[in-house]
């Protein structure tokens, strides 16, 4: 490895563990009125179920083991420690991509992506359509550790992806995300171009201007789209705002209190439309574990700070051609707006399956054959 790359293995020391039994074990719980479900947040008896069995039936040993499977890496790159998987494909001549996370997710979100989309050879595919995957933790995201000074938001993250595929010695390469993922891929599409033959997202955050015209003769899909938007704005956008004003006041919280820090990150996991699709127990735990376990739950919703006080200069539409895998239960964006945004929009797919905010996880066959049939023309 050149460029400080270093190998990193996940060793969480037990005494941590043995503090975060003690801390879910004394978990002093809050009131709740009765009989109103989830009108108020995530109810109490949600939390006390998972805590319970964070406790008494989730290995965190397990999932250390499953993830210690893969190569990690760590190097620093613009002063930030920055923590990734890298695993090869057995096809030499495979096609690097690089796959971003959000919040409150993590580099689990893509784990059942990683056999299929190196190997797909050995799950009946084509060993054409094999990548080599990149998948790093956002500056002050899990095991990237906190971010040390200000500035990381989306266009900072990109430019440090831009500059580690370098560092990978990877001179043409293709990215994909969610959520974060979804805002970082393009922005790293757009400042990387000459490397980047296109950016597979699950959303595209495009959206109205305030101009009136650009609601005419919207499309039925476009509409519903829009209801979907303006719904989750009303009901569920509080966290943008706390954490785009105030990260730090949160912050005190997410890292004091094991459930508390659960109950947060469980705004955006619970999605009852899924019905049996509805997130495991384990992902949603793992995924609030690393950032309990490496005291990333206040630094991570900084990016959402950073995002919101970043010069707000209008950038050129993206030429980096673009598809979209949406799925249902979540809001995939609004086509008109995405033209408008991206000048190469080549792809998008809106599937009745219900992947919700985590295609990767619930539904990694579909979007699976989505990335390698958006990259497929692209080799």
């Amino acid at each position: 490895m050149t460029d400080g790359i270093r190998p990193f293995r996940i060793d969480i020391p037990q005494a941590d563990l043995d503090d975060l039994q003690a801390r879910l074990a004394n978990t002093r719980w809050t009131d709740e009125l009765p009989g109103v479900g989830g009108e108020y947040g995530i109810p109490v008896t949600e939390v006390s179920r998972l805590v319970e069995y964070w406790r008494d039936g989730y290995d965190w040993r397990e999932w250390e083991t499953k993830l210690n499977e893969y190569p990690q890496f760590v190097t620093e790159i613009d002063g930030q420690n920055i923590h990734f998987l890298h695993v090869r494909s057995p096809e030499a001549d495979a096609l690097p991509l690089i796959l971003t996370h959000g919040w409150p997710g993590s580099i689990v979100e893509f784990l059942d992506l990683i056999e299929p989309l190196t190997n797909p050879a050995a799950y009946g595919g084509d060993p054409a359509d094999a990548f080599h995957l990149i998948i790093p933790s956002i500056p002050g995201f899990g095991f990237s550790g906190p971010t040390v000074d200000r500035g990381w938001g989306t266009a900072r993250t990109a430019a440090a992806w831009a500059e580690l595929m370098r560092r990978l010695g990877y001179d043409r390469y293709g990215a994909a995300g969610n959520d974060g993922g979804s805002m970082i891929s393009p922005e790293l599409g757009r400042i990387d171009g000459e490397r980047v033959i296109g950016v597979h997202v699950t959303q595209m955050f495009s959206f109205p201007s305030g101009d009136p015209a650009e609601f005419a003769g919207l499309t039925e899909e476009d509409m519903a789209a829009m209801g979907k938007l303006q719904w989750f704005i009303e009901n569920k956008f509080s966290f943008n705002q706390l954490h785009s004003q105030q990260p730090q006041t949160l912050a005190h919280a997410l890292a004091d209190s094991p459930a508390g820090l659960l109950g947060w990150n469980l705004q955006l996991m619970i999605n009852d439309a899924l019905g049996d699709k509805s997130l495991d127990d384990d992902f949603i735990i793992t995924n609030t574990a690393i950032y309990w376990l490496t005291n990333t739950g206040g630094s991570s919703i900084r990016f959402y700070y950073e995002n919101a006080k970043a010069p707000q200069t209008p950038a050129e539409p993206t030429t980096v051609p673009i598809g979209l895998a949406g799925f249902g239960g979540d809001f995939s964006g609004i086509r008109r707006f995405a033209e408008r945004d991206h000048k190469n929009l080549v792809q998008w797919h809106v599937y009745d399956a219900p992947g919700g905010h985590y295609a990767a996880h619930l539904e990694p066959g579909v979007l699976g054959d989505d990335i390698r049939r958006f990259f497929g023309s692209l080799r």
